[in-house]
């Protein structure tokens, strides 16, 4: 990534929650080997900290999700309210 370039905000990254971890775990993976320039692990380590800020949002979200749905006295869904995921 150049200088010119700015690193995607959290929330305009398009990864599911699973794709972001990945390549989190790839980034990790690289830059505890050690085999990477200093501008490459910089760089990676300013992409590592989008990827967890995103993974951290859609935690939340999923989070407050799963706090919306009700249970009923006999366990079954009393209701639930939809959560939109695109918005991330």
């Amino acid at each position: 990534m150049s200088e010119n370039q700015t690193s995607p905000t959290p929330s305009s990254l398009t990864l599911s929650f699973e794709e972001a971890l990945s390549e989190l775990e790839a980034i990790v993976d690289r830059l505890e080997a050690g085999d990477v320039s200093l501008d490459d692990a910089i760089s990676s380590y300013a992409r590592g900290m989008t990827l967890k800020q995103h993974c951290q949002q859609r935690l939340e979200e999923a989070r407050l999700r799963v706090e919306k749905i009700k249970l009923s006295e006999d366990g079954s869904i009393a209701g639930s309210e939809t959560f939109a995921t695109d918005s991330v």
